[in-house]
């Protein structure tokens, strides 16, 4: 049997705030080891003979930083789908399933979220080589994951009767919602209760079926969305109108809760959907104190607690059971127990139209990253890196002019019609209204900082003629 994975790339993240962001989420961060949360999922399926190459399932606005993380570790992906906006992850499996039953009218998908610590990679594919001989039968396998406490923040599935095939599997009973801690405890001390992970096994065109049963406005809008999808550079966009048109639903509600073929393969992975900063602590290596550190930190009579420095020194004197995140523009502390209301600090800072949410300073574009550096009355500062080969579109903007001073590297500037290079110490001036463009022609990253000055100096503030990434 051949396998095709399908990684979920979509969410916010939000319960890791301020490290994960809108723009920057969870998922293409270096969260928990060196490489990204999506990298490890990705690299987890290498080596396998029945895996075949990934399709990405994600959002239009990170589809240049999911192909980059993926070039980076020299997966190349079966596709990588850009869904118009979020609808759960019902239409985005659904969506999955018509393009590769376009490919492969037997496809077998794999169905992983990008975001989940597997610990235990040899297990897990044990588990999905159980699960295979289930969709041989037509189920559609789903994996529990064998609880090691009473866990409140994740759902639950309640087994059933063993299998007559499959090595330890057994029907599903039914789902259970997130339980209050007595609950908790009680299903595990059951023994027939496992989290529920959000991973499944099954075919496409059984998945598409049980979808057309239960739910015909997602299966219908999903396959018009991908039969209406084009190509954009290396990417397929579904069709917007179409997608839009989808119920938005999760799969379990959708179909897993109402099908009579859905199976449950117990596994115990070191499985751990890192869906909170006290889960976070939990899967990463700790000092004698219980301490889980990154970045430069100071500890003074601290225990089991979480502090990670993404930019200057962190001192923690004397506390414990405690996470403080620190990132260039915000600083979280809060009690270890207290971590899930981390939404409501976002939920806060989007009805105050703040930004902090949203992204970081530093922000990242297909050809490189600016970070903001200084900002005032009239006037922002930025370091701006443009990658060899780089581009950014031709634009002029109506309300600012910028002066761009190299610090390394090599520029191609147009302005007007002039065109020239620009080298180490070397500056230019881009008037209000003007066309222009900066390229990166060497084979090194070109740093410059740019000072914009004007009336309005909002991202939006931008005409776009002619762009290599075909943004809009």
């Amino acid at each position: 049997m051949k396998i095709y994975p399908v990684i979920l790339s979509g969410g916010a993240g939000t319960r890791l705030w301020p490290l994960s962001r809108a723009a920057l989420p969870k998922q293409l961060l270096p969260v928990v080891a060196d490489k990204t949360m999506l990298q490890d999922t990705a690299l987890r399926l290498n080596g396998r003979p029945e895996l075949l190459q990934p399709l990405i399932v994600c959002g239009n606005e990170h589809r240049f930083l999911v192909a980059e993380q993926l070039r980076e570790i020299n997966v190349k992906p079966l596709g990588i789908l850009l869904e118009p906006e979020g609808r759960n992850t019902a239409p985005a499996i659904a969506a999955a399933a018509h393009y590769l039953k376009a490919i492969d009218a037997e496809a077998v998908m794999l169905v992983l979220p990008a975001d989940h610590v597997i610990s235990d990679t040899e297990a897990f594919y044990a588990a999905i080589l159980r699960a295979a001989a289930l969709v041989e039968h037509g189920a559609l396998a789903t994996f529990g994951i064998v609880p090691t406490a009473p866990e409140t923040g994740y759902g639950y599935i309640k087994s059933g009767e063993p299998l007559p095939v499959g090595d330890n599997c057994l029907k599903v009973d039914r789902f259970v919602e997130k339980p209050d801690r007595a609950t908790a405890e009680e299903f595990v001390k059951a023994g027939n209760y496992f989290w529920n992970s959000g991973m499944f096994l099954f075919r496409a065109d059984d998945y598409l079926k049980e979808l057309q049963q239960f739910q015909p406005a997602i299966a219908s809008a999903t396959a018009e969305a991908v039969a209406k999808g084009y190509r954009d550079l290396d990417f397929c966009r579904l069709d917007e109108e179409a997608f839009a048109a989808s119920p938005s639903d999760s799969i379990d509600y959708a179909v897993m809760e109402h099908t009579r073929h859905a199976v449950v393969v117990p596994a115990a992975i070191g499985w751990n959907d890192v869906g909170s900063w006290s889960a976070l602590w939990e899967v990463q290596q700790r000092d004698a104190n219980g301490n889980a550190c990154r970045g430069d930190v100071y500890l003074d009579g601290v225990k089991n607690s979480l502090v990670r420095a993404e930019n200057r020194c962190v001192a923690v004197i004397g506390i414990e059971n405690v996470v403080i995140v620190e990132t260039n523009d915000a600083v979280l502390v809060a009690h270890k127990d207290q971590v899930q209301r981390v939404k409501q600090v976002v939920d806060h800072l989007k009805c105050q139209d703040r930004t902090e949410h949203l992204h970081h300073t530093k922000v990242y574009r297909p050809w490189g990253c600016y970070e903001g550096i200084d900002i005032g009355d009239r006037f922002q500062v930025k370091r701006i890196t443009v990658n060899p080969g780089g581009k950014l579109s031709l634009q002029m903007h109506h309300h600012r002019a910028e002066h761009w001073i190299v610090v390394s590297g090599t520029a191609r500037v147009t302005c007007g019609d002039k065109v020239e290079l620009l080298t180490e110490n070397e500056s230019t001036y881009i008037p209000i209204g003007m066309n222009h463009r900066l390229e990166n022609p060497g084979k090194l990253p070109l740093h410059l900082i740019e000072v914009q000055s004007g009336s309005y100096l909002g991202e939006d503030d931008i005409v776009r003629f002619e762009d290599v990434y075909q943004r809009t």
